[in-house]
Formats: C-alpha cells, sequence, structure tokens
C-alpha cells in the first residue's frame, strides 16, 4: 500500500470514530450558555424592558449555567421574572448536568437509554459503573426534587412572612435549587441591597441551617446518594468512595468552622454574639466550596481567612455533585501520594485498600492543571488592570476557574478582556480541568514505539 493512500485510510478511520462523552457533555452546556444567552439578552428579560448587552447577557448565562454565581448586574434589580426564570432554569440544568436532564426527558417520553446515552450518563454523573446508571438518574431527580422542595418550604417560613405568599414562594424556590446547585445566585437586592448575598441573615438559624444542609446534600454527589439507600446507610457495607466523602465532608466543615471562628471573632464577626458567630463560621466552611453565597461579606475577611477560603475553594465539592472544584477525592489523593513517598512506601493504600496508580496521575493532572489555569488568568488579570490588589485577583480567579461565585467585588470593575478570561475559566471549571485540557489539546497519533527511559533530578 502506498504511503498517500495508507494516509487516506487512516483519516477515513479518524473520520469513523464516534465523538468522545467529554466533547458531547462540553457542546451540550455551551449550547445551553448560548441559549440562555440570546433570552437574556431580549427586552423582557430585563426589569426596564431593554435589551441587554451580549457580553453582560453571555457573562451571566455562563455563570448560571456553570452555577458559578458571579454576577455583574445585580439578579434582583436587573432581570425581569422572565429573566430571572430563565436563569434558575439555567441554573438547575447546569447543576444536575446537560446529559442527565436529555435522559430525565427521554425516560418521561418513554424512550429506551441505549448503552451510548448510559456511557454519557455514566460520564456526566462521575459514576464507577455503567450498570445501574438510569437507576441512579432517577434517584437523582427524585432526590432532587424532594430536597429542593424541602428546602423552598423551610426558607418559606422566612419569606413569606416579609414578603407575601407569591413573592415569599417564589424567593423560597429560587434560593433553595441555587443553593442546592451550589449556584451562588440570590434575590436579595430588593431586600438587603444589591450585591449584598445572604449577608442580613447572618445571625438566622433557620436560613443558616437550610442553606448550608441544600449546600451539602447537593454537593455530596448522585452515586453516594444511590450507595447510601442501597446499603441502607451502614456504614461497613458502603464502597470506599462513599465513607471516604462523608468523612471528608464532616472534616472540610468541622476543621475550617473553627479556623474562620478563631480567625474573625475579633475581626469581621465582631459585632455578632457567640451563635452569631457559630453560624457565621459555619457557613463561610461551607459556601466556598463551590456554593458562592456569603453571610460575612469577602472584602472584609482577614489575609489568613481569605487564603483559608482559597484553598476550600480549590478543594470544592465532591465528584458527581453539583459542585465544583478540584475535587475533595482528588486533592486527598495528592496528599496521600506525597505521604506514600515520605513514607518510602511502593503503593497507596487508605482504609485496607490499594489506590491504582492512574487514578493518582489523573488526580495530580487535575491539580495541576487548575493550578495552572488560576495563576496564567491572575498575571493576565494584573497585567490588564493593575489597579486591582492581587489578593482581591486571586480570590476572584480561582472563584470562578472553581465554580465558586464569591467575591471581593471587583467582578463589576472588569473590563471587557477580564470578563472574557472569566467566562472562559468558568466553562473550563463546570467541565473540569482536565476534560477541558484535553478538548483543547492536539490530538496526535500514539508513538509505534515506546521511548526509552530518561533521567531527571528533581526536587
Amino acid at each position: 500500500m502506498s504511503e498517500p493512500t495508507a494516509e487516506k485510510k487512516r483519516r477515513h478511520i479518524r473520520s469513523d470514530v464516534p465523538m468522545s462523552a467529554q466533547s458531547i457533555i462540553a457542546l451540550g452546556f455551551l449550547a445551553i450558555i448560548l441559549i440562555v444567552t440570546a433570552l437574556l439578552m431580549l427586552p423582557v428579560s430585563s426589569a426596564a424592558g431593554t435589551m441587554t448587552d451580549p457580553l453582560t447577557a453571555l457573562f451571566t448565562a455562563t455563570s448560571a449555567v456553570c452555577v458559578t454565581g458571579l454576577v455583574v448586574v445585580d439578579t434582583a434589580t436587573h432581570w425581569s421574572l422572565f429573566g430571572k426564570l430563565v436563569l434558575i432554569t439555567g441554573i438547575q440544568i447546569g447543576g444536575l448536568g446537560v446529559m442527565t436532564v436529555m435522559a430525565l426527558v427521554s425516560m418521561l417520553l418513554g424512550q429506551r437509554i441505549g448503552l451510548r446515552q448510559r456511557t454519557l450518563l455514566q460520564e456526566s454523573v462521575a459514576s464507577l459503573h455503567i450498570g445501574g446508571i438510569v437507576r441512579l438518574v432517577r434517584r437523582a431527580m427524585i432526590g432532587t426534587a424532594l430536597v429542593e422542595g424541602l428546602g423552598a418550604v423551610l426558607l418559606a417560613f422566612r419569606f413569606v412572612p416579609s414578603l407575601g405568599w407569591p413573592r415569599g414562594l417564589g424567593y423560597s424556590l429560587f434560593h433553595s435549587i441555587s443553593a442546592f446547585c451550589n449556584a451562588g445566585f440570590d434575590l436579595m437586592g430588593t431586600i438587603s441591597g444589591p450585591y449584598t448575598s445572604l449577608e442580613s441573615f447572618v445571625s438566622d438559624p433557620l436560613v443558616n441551617l437550610t442553606v448550608i444542609a441544600l449546600i451539602l446534600v447537593g454537593g455530596i454527589g448522585f452515586f453516594v446518594w444511590d450507595d447510601l439507600i442501597e446499603c441502607r446507610f451502614r456504614w461497613k457495607r458502603m464502597q470506599l468512595h462513599t465513607r471516604l466523602v462523608l468523612l471528608l465532608s464532616a472534616l472540610l466543615v468541622l476543621v475550617p468552622a473553627a479556623l474562620f471562628y478563631a480567625f474573625e471573632r475579633t475581626n469581621a464577626m465582631a459585632g455578632l454574639d457567640t451563635g452569631g458567630r457559630v453560624l457565621a463560621s459555619l457557613f463561610s466552611a461551607v459556601t466556598p466550596r463551590t456554593a458562592g453565597f456569603d453571610t460575612i461579606a469577602t472584602a472584609e475577611l482577614s489575609d489568613a481567612s481569605a487564603l483559608l477560603t482559597l484553598l476550600l475553594m480549590l478543594t470544592g465539592g465532591n465528584p458527581g455533585s453539583t459542585a465544583g472544584g478540584a475535587k475533595t477525592t482528588t486533592m486527598l489523593l495528592v496528599l496521600l501520594l506525597a505521604t506514600s513517598m515520605l513514607r518510602r512506601e511502593e503503593d497507596v493504600h487508605i482504609m485496607g485498600r490499594r489506590i491504582d496508580m492512574s487514578l493518582m496521575r489523573r488526580a495530580c493532572a487535575i491539580v495541576v492543571i487548575y493550578v495552572s489555569l488560576a495563576m496564567v488568568s491572575t498575571l493576565a488579570l494584573c497585567a490588564l488592570q493593575p489597579e486591582l490588589a492581587l489578593r482581591d485577583v486571586l480570590l476572584e480567579v480561582f472563584s470562578a476557574v472553581d465554580t465558586v461565585g464569591m467575591t471581593t467585588g471587583i467582578t463589576r470593575q472588569l473590563g471587557t478582556a477580564s470578563r472574557l478570561i472569566l467566562i472562559a475559566l468558568m466553562y473550563a471549571g463546570r467541565l473540569g480541568s482536565l476534560t477541558f485540557a484535553i478538548l483543547i489539546a492536539h490530538r496526535r497519533t500514539p508513538a509505534p514505539v515506546q521511548y526509552p527511559a530518561g533521567q531527571l533530578l528533581i526536587g
């Protein structure tokens, strides 16, 4: 066979290869973002009845679908009822995942879920097994409706008395969905002022504990939900992933909460009583892991708390959940790898199980890519807008790439180029840093031979 003919055959084979699951999911999210952008640009979407400029609409749509929470216009005062409905729909689809919502529609229409769709669902919800994936999705949908409904009922006890039935119920449902999906969008602009999030409820146990519970349940992961149901909440029957997620979730609430209390009790929380400080500390520990709400203004945090917030942003939620970030188990694997090397152990072990080295390589790659994206973007924003403080830019960038939504208030000061950078970061963060890097990397034909090993000095 001649060389040109062989090359043509290779190209023909590559063209017949179906699109990868990651590519389909990425295109699905992009399509939803563009649809939401187009709807938000309509005059009917703004409270003033005028067209919203494309960049503002795109930024808001990306933030909603990627469940981030960064905004350049106040959600409550800028958008009309129609615009808010568009936003909360985008948040719900983005939080559950595009493929999950499409599967739900197929099931409602009585259509059969084929093998290809099951593979996409497995990738979308980060399940360990393709078997039982339809059952998992069904449970996720039912569980989402129940949890968001319960959250709305609880919040209604606070919002209905002050806002009346129609508006109070609307506010309750909006914030319940936003909290469960770890989105961070709020409608407090007409209650306590634009861009104030939940700061007026800093000492309110009902609002704080309800929102915290919604964030944690939404960020625990659908696979964990399914495993808890299957094993009937028996610890010994839980899979390794479930046990680790539950332990890490508890640890990442209690330890940071104690640190926030120590750092801020005489600073940002000085005007609160002990109960208010405890609630504010718990909320401050939970929300940086991609929720985006705040009861203490981020700009008022001390440097120690700001750094702790940044670390929690990077850690994020759990795989297969509505949360973003590098994910808790990813950070755990990187720490375990470092520990095993210090102990001069050949393998990485936890809870009597050995962790496959392919997972370790993937975990290290995810952390490196997340940090690299954040650092390069921070450098770019500082160069584009040197008037911004480095601390504020770091928090803004990590908030975007980890789909958190917390800000010191500089989002509205960003220029066009800076906003476009944040849009790309939010999109990359929702897809996952490794997935995003794989999608944009140049694909090369694998080498037919294995290269000889080389020696380098490191450390």
